[in-house]
């Protein structure tokens, strides 16, 4: 038996489950998991199922896709074992690195890690350490656009799934951000919206703010506005100060940036307009 991850979004309608546990009952399928939700505002139906089978990939592949042609929907099919394949972007702030390459060791995370880039030099022991590939891409002006090309050479030649900018303290062009929807995930040191920059809890330090946050989204053109996949806060008094706020947001920045690194490698993420549906 091999168990398979199945994702699926279709315009809403009747009949969608019944059609998909159908083709499941096809290739003797047997359900272990499964979640739905059918978001009213878009009228998009998005399901996310586990089940077990003895049938091959194609087979199961060549049922399934009969029915998502159907149903125009967008599917995807994945033997759970088969494990997705992240590239991690790094600058200097090496906790979010740190947090993740310890989880993925612990097996907490069910990804491979080929390669870590980064535009400084900083990381690279750490990387070193847990066994990865470093790669050292500096970027300047002059550079940006060469030190693009090398990224988009890197994520074709290692197969990469998607990308995991741990702290990368720079913008990634529009024709990158464009070319990989859902696939670029972005640690923003802050609960979005608010608070941009550079100093985000100094800035929210002068304000005298009494929650600070993370938050996890989806790379776009639009800087700091993408699909939102995780967040969460942490309570801070008066007596905190600028530097409380940093060591304390660095935690949250890396829990939430693993969960949703967890959920998108276990494929409970859907992208559904400028939202997401998560099926934690």
């Amino acid at each position: 038996m091999t168990r398979y991850v199945l994702t699926l979004q279709c315009p809403d309608r009747p009949g969608i489950v019944n059609r998909v546990t159908g083709a499941l009952l096809e290739v003797d399928g047997n359900i272990a998991e499964s979640a739905q939700f059918g978001d009213p505002d878009t009228e998009t139906f998005t399901l996310r199922t586990v089940f077990d089978s003895p049938a091959t990939e194609d087979v199961v592949t060549g049922m399934l896709t009969e029915v998502a042609e159907a149903l125009s929907a967008r599917l995807t099919i994945r033997p759970e074992s088969r494990r997705r394949r992240v590239l991690i972007m790094v600058s200097r702030y090496d906790h979010c690195l740190l947090d993740l390459l310890f989880r993925h060791r612990n097996g907490e995370l069910a990804v491979e890690i080929p390669l870590i880039i980064s535009n400084h030099t900083d990381c690279a022991p750490l990387a070193d350490r847990y066994g990865i590939p470093f790669e050292h891409v500096p970027v300047t002006p002059e550079s940006k656009e060469e030190a693009e090309r090398t990224l988009l050479a890197r994520i074709d030649e290692h197969d990469i799934d998607f990308v995991v900018l741990a702290r990368y303290m720079q913008v990634l062009s529009n024709d990158v951000c464009a070319a990989y929807p859902g696939r670029i995930i972005n640690i923003h040191h802050s609960f979005l919206p608010g608070f941009k920059g550079s100093r985000p809890y100094h800035q929210a330090h002068a304000r005298g703010v009494k929650l600070i946050g993370a938050t996890a989204h989806y790379v776009t053109p639009d800087l700091d506005e993408g699909p939102i996949i995780e967040q969460d806060v942490a309570r801070v008094g008066h007596a905190h100060t600028a530097e409380d706020m940093v060591s304390i947001g660095r935690d949250v920045e890396r829990m939430v940036l693993s969960r949703a690194v967890r959920h998108q490698s276990e494929d409970r993420v859907i992208l559904v307009g400028s939202k997401t549906v998560v099926f934690a």
